[in-house]
C-alpha cells in the first residue's frame, strides 16, 4: 500500500524537531511569523501540504519559456519521493540537507522526501556556498551546479548529492571525479515533479556510461522529432512530451543530446548549442552560452554570449584554434555582457539575456 500524503513518517524531523501531519500548520505559521524570507516559503508549503486540497500550485522556472503556475497532485509528489528513496536506498532516520529555495519544485521535493521517507532534514538559507558554515555530515542533499562548484572543498560532508536545475559542465564533472561523495546528475522538470532519470557523475563502474537511467515505474520513448516522451503514470496522468533531443538506448535509458527548440539553422547547417558549449568549456571559465541571432544571408548567425566585465579581443582567435570545434561551430561574433539575467533558482534566462545585446 502506497503512503498517503497525510501519513507523514514518524521519523521525519525538521531542524532536529519531530513534526507530525497535525503539527504542520502550527510549524508553518511559526516560520511565517518569526522566520526569515526563505523560512516563510517553507512555512507556506507546510501549510499548503496540510490543507484540504489534494494539489499544490508550483511555479515553473522560466529558463526555457515564460514562467507559469501549474498544479501538481500531492499523491504524485509522494510517489516521486518514494521512487527516489527506492533508487538510492534511502532509509528512515537518514539525514538530509536542504539548501534550495522552496519557492520552486526542487526545494519543495526535498521537504516531501523528508516527510515521506522519514528523513531528518536540516535547512539553511539558499545561497551560492551552502556548506560554508556547515560541519555536520549528511546522507543526502540536492544542489544546482553553481552551489556544487562553490562547495567542492567541503563536498565530503555530503555522502550522496543530486545536481539539477542546469547541466553540469565537463570541468565540474572532472572536479568531483575523485570525491568520496556520490554525485548524480538529474533529468527532469517541474511537470515531472523534479527528476525522472539520473546519471552517476563519479564512482562509475564504466567510464563510458553517459546515459540517464529511469526511476522506478518510469519509461521512455521518442516522438517524430526524436524528442523524449516520458511515461510515468505514478507522477503524471498523461505522457509528458519534451523538447529534449535524445538517443534512446532502451525504454529506461537515454543519452541527452540537446534542446530541439535551441537548434540553430545557419546557412542550412543545423548546429546544436549544447554540443558546442561542451567543447568550449575547455577554454572558458565564465558563464556563457551559444545562441543564434537573425542574419540576412545565413538565416541565423552563431554567436557566443559570455558574462564578463571586460571584452577579450583575443578570445575569438583562441576559439578558432580549438581543434575540438568544427568549422561551422566557430561563433561569428562574441558578445560580452556584464551580468546575465537569471531565474530565481539560478538558471540563465537565455532569451532575456539575448535581449540585452
Amino acid at each position: 500500500m502506497k503512503p498517503d500524503y497525510k501519513n507523514i513518517n514518524l521519523h521525519f524531523k525538521l531542524n532536529g524537531i519531530t513534526i507530525s501531519f497535525n503539527d504542520l500548520n502550527e510549524t508553518g505559521y511559526s516560520l511565517i511569523k518569526e522566520g526569515g524570507v526563505f523560512e516563510k516559503s517553507i512555512g507556506n508549503f507546510l501549510i499548503n501540504w496540510a490543507d484540504k486540497s489534494d494539489v499544490v500550485e508550483v511555479n515553473t522556472s522560466g529558463s526555457t519559456g515564460i514562467p507559469k503556475l501549474i498544479k501538481l497532485r500531492k499523491q504524485h509528489m509522494v510517489n516521486s519521493a518514494m521512487a527516489t528513496g527506492s533508487f538510492f536506498g534511502l532509509e528512515e532516520g537518514n539525514t538530509a540537507f536542504l539548501c534550495l529555495p522552496v519557492d520552486f519544485i526542487a526545494g519543495k521535493m526535498m521537504l516531501v522526501r523528508a516527510m515521506v521517507l522519514g528523513l531528518s532534514l536540516d535547512y539553511v538559507a539558499p545561497n551560492s556556498n551552502p556548506l560554508e558554515s556547515i560541519s555536520k555530515v549528511y546522507d543526502f542533499s540536492a544542489m544546482i551546479p553553481l552551489q556544487l562548484e562553490n562547495s567542492l572543498q567541503k563536498l565530503k560532508q555530503l555522502k550522496l548529492l543530486i545536481v539539477g536545475g542546469a547541466k553540469m559542465s565537463e570541468p565540474l564533472k572532472v572536479a568531483v571525479a575523485n570525491s568520496t561523495s556520490k554525485v548524480y546528475e538529474t533529468y527532469g522538470m517541474t511537470e515531472t515533479i523534479t527528476h525522472v532519470a539520473l546519471k552517476p557523475v563519479n564512482h562509475l563502474k564504466n567510464t563510458t556510461n553517459i546515459n540517464f537511467t529511469a526511476l522506478p515505474e518510469v519509461d521512455f520513448s521518442t516522438d517524430a522529432r526524436g524528442c523524449l516522451v516520458i511515461n510515468a503514470p505514478n507522477i503524471s496522468e498523461e505522457e509528458v512530451v519534451t523538447n529534449d533531443l535524445v538517443a534512446l538506448v532502451s525504454s529506461t535509458e537515454f543519452e541527452w543530446l540537446g534542446r530541439y527548440d535551441a537548434i540553430i539553422n545557419s546557412g542550412g547547417i543545423k548546429l546544436m548549442p549544447e554540443k558546442i558549449e561542451a567543447k568550449l568549456t575547455t577554454i572558458l571559465d565564465s558563464q556563457f552560452f551559444i545562441a543564434g541571432i537573425p542574419d540576412e544571408k545565413l538565416g541565423q548567425k552563431l554567436v557566443l554570449i559570455i558574462e564578463a566585465n571586460n571584452e577579450d579581443e583575443s578570445l575569438l582567435q583562441k576559439i578558432k584554434s580549438l581543434k575540438l570545434l568544427d568549422t561551422f561551430e566557430v561563433p561569428k561574433q562574441i558578445h560580452f555582457i556584464k551580468e546575465f539575467v537569471m531565474t530565481g533558482n539560478g538558471k540563465i534566462q537565455r532569451l532575456k539575456t539575448l535581449d540585452l545585446i
